[in-house]
Parts: structure tokens; sequence; C-alpha cells
């Protein structure tokens, strides 16, 4: 237990020096679009066509586009990078998935065209409590439990052979073929794609950093013109 808190710990720090890097040059990027002269922030209110007003344009355009379209490519660079690795078959992911919907809130979004709910349901169904599901994979839960971020719930697949193979792998949906496709997601060691999210990893950070700051901008900017 005491290595996955750690590793939790590490990770956070890691992503708070991250965002204060990714901020500072954003906010370079930003000021290097500022007019000559001008005076005021990028999230003042100017009168529309004034020099503010276009700077704001202009930052927009640069965060929505550039930066935006830069972030996507390298995210789709990481993703076929994942292609190079194999899973191992610990079946720690068939056995254990977490979802912050309840089963029910997942039938609903399903009903409603939700393409992800779909899927999970077709292969998913819930613990019949909690202590089932640590059974399983006691420190994860415990993690979970000891940070309280959040309420999960923790479902399993029961295609599942006793020797941990699929039984109907020929068929199984674009969620299990794709997983994982998130490096910042918590692998076991016996994952296969444990060391694919440890070389990744600090790259996706930056990348998750960057969405979450251009976020906040394009939301304030757009506030005020």
């Amino acid at each position: 237990m005491s290595d996955l808190n750690n590793t939790i710990k590490s990770l956070r720090k890691e992503y708070r020096e991250i965002f204060l890097k990714s901020a500072e040059e954003i906010k370079a990027k930003v000021e290097a679009l500022r007019p000559q002269g001008l005076k005021g922030e990028i999230f003042d209110k100017y009168e529309r066509g004034s020099e503010g007003f276009l700077w704001q344009k202009k930052v927009l355009d640069l965060l929505q586009n550039d930066i935006s379209k830069e972030i996507y490519r390298k995210l789709n660079e990481i993703l076929a990078y994942r292609a190079q690795f194999n899973c191992t078959g610990c079946a720690t992911c068939c056995n254990l998935a977490c979802s912050e919907f309840s089963p029910e809130e997942l039938k609903e979004k399903a009903q409603n065209g939700d393409n992800f709910a779909q899927q999970f349901l077709s292969v998913f169904i819930p613990y019949n409590s909690k202590e089932e599901a640590r059974e399983v994979y006691p420190e994860y839960i415990e993690l979970l439990e000891k940070n309280k971020e959040y309420d999960v719930y923790f479902y399993h697949c029961p295609k599942l052979t006793e020797d941990k193979r699929c039984s109907d792998y020929e068929n199984r949906p674009q969620i299990c073929r794709d997983f994982p496709d998130n490096p910042l997601s918590i692998l076991p060691d016996s994952c296969g794609y444990k060391k694919w999210k440890e070389e990744v990893e600090p790259i996706a950070l930056m990348l998750h950093s960057m969405v979450e700051i251009i976020d906040f901008y394009c939301a304030k900017i757009n506030s005020v013109l």
C-alpha cells in the first residue's frame, strides 16, 4: 500500500511543478502577442475593435488552434506508441474496472446514446459490494478510501475464465481493445503497458496541464468579449 500511495503523492507533486511551468510558458506566449504600449491584462474588458479586444481574439486563436492542435498531435503520438507494447494477461483491468457513475447512471447514459456507457455495460457488471472488489485489488480500494477524492463504483467482467482469459476475446468491444488509453491511469506492475505509462507520463502530464490552462484562459476571455 505504501508504494502505491507514494506513487500517487509523487505524481501529484510532479504535476504541480509541470502545471506551474506550463502556466508560465503560456503566459509568455500571451504576452508576446500584446500590442506595444497596451495597458491592462488579458482578462480585462476592452471595447470591441480596440487593440485590447483584438489582442484577446489573437490569443484565443493561438490557444484554440495552434497550441491545441499541437497538443492533439502529441496525444496521438502517445497513443500510437502504445502499439509497441502488449497485454500480459494479468486481467486486472477485467477484474476491477472503476467508474464515477453508478450502474443506474450508466444505464441512463447508455439509453441516451452514450457510446462509452453502452460499451461498458456490454462488458462489465457491478460487484455486489466494495468488499467483494477489495479482494481483487485491496491496495487500490484502500487508497481511494484514504484520499476520499470522489466516489467510484467497481465492476468486473463475467466473461473472464478461471485462467484469466477472455471467453469472448474476438468480440470484445473497442474499450477493451484500447485499454489503457490514458497513460495517467493507475496500472499494476503486472500490466504489459506499465512501461509505456512510465515512459510517456511526463509528457502526458504536461499536455494535461496545458489543456487545463487553455480551458481557463478561453473561458475567462470569452466571458469579457
